[in-house]
């Protein structure tokens, strides 16, 4: 495999893992006991920290892509397994 490739594919886990942990640990200001700051949504984040979410992306995309790449190198699951049409 290409490192472009290997690059490509990794942006792609990564930005799919930001996505996903983004939710995480996110508190609204009625949880947090605090009044909501006029012009906001009620559901909106009181402190939203995009360092923690992108060190949170970058450990769930690096442990994701070392399976896949694990896979890709020992063929443990290949295109031939998933075809459920023969």
């Amino acid at each position: 495999m290409k490192l472009q490739s290997i690059l490509a594919i990794y942006i792609l886990f990564w930005t799919l893992a930001l996505f996903v942990v983004l939710p995480l640990g996110v508190r609204t200001p009625e949880e947090e006991g605090v009044d909501c700051p006029p012009g906001h949504a009620p559901s909106a984040p009181h402190r939203f920290s995009l360092g923690k979410a992108m060190l949170r992306a970058t450990l769930v995309s690096a442990l994701a892509f070392a399976i896949f790449y694990a896979n890709y190198l020992n063929g443990w699951i290949t295109i031939d397994m998933l075809d459920w049409t023969r």
